[in-house]
Parts: C-alpha cells; sequence; structure tokens
C-alpha cells in the first residue's frame, strides 16, 4: 500500500469528521449514524497510518546517518532503527489493508449451534458429549453465556443432538469455523480388542436472525404440540409441552421439547426456524458467489469433513488448512484459540487476494 493510498484514507476521515461537527447532521439521523459508523471503522486506520509515517520518517533519518556518519556505533544504532521501523511498517500495512476489508454482516452475531451425532453409533453420540462441553468451555474463557435450545441423549452420557445458543462479542466471527463434519478416531471403552474405531459428527453454526433478517409469515407456520419423549426430557408423556414448527415455503423445521413450558418450547423453537431459514438465505448467497472463491474456509459448508481428533496420537488435522497439532487433551478442554486464529487467517489472505490488495 503506497503513502498516496493513506492519504486518500486520511482526507476521507477529515471529511467525515468535518460533516459531523456540522449541526445540520443532527436533522438527517440515519445520515448521522453512517457517518459514525465510517468515523468509528476509519479511526484505527488513521492511527496505524500516523504511526507507519512516523516509522518512514525514523527510515529516511537512519538512511542519511548512514551515508553521512562514519562513526560505527551511530552507523550501528541507525541500521538497528531502519531494520525495525522497516519490521513494523510492514506489519502495519498488513493490519491496514484487513481493517480495509468489508466485515462479515453476520460477524457480530449471536449464535445457535447445531450437534449431530452421524456414523458411529453410541461412540458418535459420546462424542457429540464432548464436542459441546469442547465449546462450552471455549465460550467460558471468552465470556460468552450459553443456553442448552434443545437436547436429544442417550442412556451412556452421550446426544443423538445438542442444540444451544452462544451470546457474546463477535461470536459468529470466530464460531463460523466449526460448520462441517468432525471426525473422531479412538478406541471405545467397549472394545476389548483394542481396535481404533472412526465416527463422525456434524456441526451447523447459525447465526442468530433478527425479525429484520428474515420476515416469516406466521400464517406459512404448521405448529404442532406433543409430548416430550426420550431421554432427558424433563416432563416426559405429562404434557403436551413440546413444539414442532414447519415453515411450508421452505419446509425447514425446528423443535424444542426442552422447558416444561409450550411458550417457552415455541419461543426457543421459533428462533432456531428463524435462524435455519437465515442460514439457508445466506448459503444460496453464498452459493452464488462460489465460483469467485477458492476455498471453503468461512462459506460453511457443512457437506465437507473439516476436522479429524486422533486419540491415540494424541493429534488434530484441520484438514481445510493443514493444521496440524498435538495437543488434543487441551483442545478438548476448550482451548481451540489457535486452530481457529489459523482459520482467520487464512480467511484474510483468500480476502485480500480477491480484492487485489
Amino acid at each position: 500500500m503506497d503513502i498516496e493510498k493513506m492519504e486518500e484514507i486520511e482526507d476521507k476521515y477529515k471529511k467525515i469528521k468535518n460533516k459531523l461537527a456540522d449541526p445540520t447532521i443532527y436533522d438527517d439521523r440515519e445520515k448521522y449514524i453512517e457517518l459514525n459508523k465510517e468515523k468509528s471503522k476509519l479511526e484505527p486506520i488513521v492511527e496505524l497510518i500516523k504511526e507507519y509515517k512516523g516509522l518512514k520518517k525514523n527510515v529516511e533519518e537512519a538512511n542519511n546517518i548512514l551515508q553521512k556518519n562514519e562513526d560505527q556505533g551511530m552507523v550501528k544504532l541507525a541500521k538497528e532503527e531502519m531494520k525495525n521501523s522497516k519490521k513494523r511498517m510492514e506489519e502495519i500495512e498488513e493490519k491496514i489493508k484487513i481493517k480495509l476489508l468489508p466485515e462479515d454482516p453476520n460477524d457480530k452475531k449471536n449464535i445457535i449451534v447445531e450437534i449431530r451425532a452421524g456414523t458411529g453409533g453410541d461412540e458418535a453420540a459420546l462424542f457429540v458429549a464432548d464436542l459441546y462441553r469442547m465449546y462450552v468451555k471455549y465460550s467460558e474463557k471468552m465470556g460468552w453465556k450459553h443456553e442448552v435450545i434443545d437436547v436429544n441423549a442417550t442412556g451412556m452420557g452421550g446426544y443423538k443432538e445438542m442444540i444451544f445458543s452462544l451470546k457474546g462479542k463477535y461470536v459468529y466471527s470466530r464460531m463460523k469455523f466449526e460448520s462441517g463434519v468432525h471426525r473422531v478416531q479412538r478406541i471405545p471403552e467397549t472394545e476389548s480388542g483394542g481396535r481404533i474405531h472412526t465416527s463422525a459428527a456434524t456441526v451447523a453454526v447459525l447465526p442468530e436472525a433478527e425479525k429484520v433478517d428474515v420476515n416469516i409469515d406466521h400464517n406459512d407456520l404448521t405448529i404442532q404440540t406433543y409430548r416430550a419423549s426420550g431421554a432427558g426430557g424433563q416432563h416426559v408423556n405429562m404434557t403436551d409441552s413440546a413444539v414442532r414448527i414447519t415453515h411450508e415455503p421452505t419446509g425447514i423445521v425446528a423443535s424444542c421439547q426442552d422447558e416444561p413450558s409450550q411458550h417457552k418450547n415455541r419461543a426457543k423453537a421459533m428462533k432456531v426456524l428463524r435462524a435455519r431459514i437465515y442460514d439457508a438465505k445466506i448459503k444460496e448467497q453464498k452459493k452464488k458467489r462460489a465460483n469467485k472463491r477458492k476455498s471453503l474456509i468461512g462459506s460453511g459448508d457443512r457437506s465437507e469433513r473439516i476436522r479429524t481428533y486422533n486419540f491415540p496420537q494424541n493429534r488434530i488435522s484441520d484438514h481445510r488448512i493443514n493444521y496440524t497439532s498435538h495437543n488434543l487433551e487441551n483442545i478438548m478442554d476448550g482451548e481451540i484459540d489457535d486452530v481457529i486464529e489459523a482459520l482467520i487467517e487464512e480467511e484474510q489472505a483468500e480476502k485480500l487476494e480477491e480484492a487485489g490488495l
């Protein structure tokens, strides 16, 4: 990125500040909000540009010393100053480029996470429980709030299905990469021969949709009530508290039986239904842009196997970015920042390439 481009950004920032200083701006509330958002986005970039310009000046001064000074001590200091300043300038350039990339409009949203057992029977259900625990531990570390929406438990401590919400700062931006097929390789406790079994679970991370994101006509909904059933149902066969909602135009279904109150189950089911409809809408938009993309990072394509957890070798592998770590125990305990950061960096690199930055 050249200085000319940086000065364009500074000039744009100054113009926005001048507009906001004009008292007449309060007459147009929408414009005022829009300018404030733009100012907030440019502010950290302008600070980086100021630092960059200061470092550029340091490099020029160090270069003058190298050309004019014969004092070896001064020359050594100048070389060190030039080296450090240039390194920091490169870092700042990359930071500015990333900050100029358009934000995913869903990055700040809360999420609904759905984990379902795939191939592998009881072992797959136990793996669902492990993944759920991993995400809960990570959410605690991040200071996010988590709430169970619906659960279909097995008798062995596993789950056929676990649906829960996570609320907090930039939840979707960090968790969106978890969508996909997660595969586990390990020796089940019931396996007397010591053979390694392979099973799988599917994770879907859905941005929580607001009413403005998805307009649902209640005439398009079929709502059924029934008695809660299965392991984990707190009020099994007592009242018709469970709720199943079908969105007829799309065929998308959501159900909830975790709460004793039909009203609460209906509210939770609607939240899941709205998120699933919104997710389908996002997927359709991404499908239209798919020919411009070079990888599935961030696409949320759940048909792909994205990660393998190999317990005998204490290894986790993310197949999208050739990421491997031999720290599986800590990762299963919620220490997943490293793999998430690696996925974010890959997504940013791809976006920078697409934008030609």
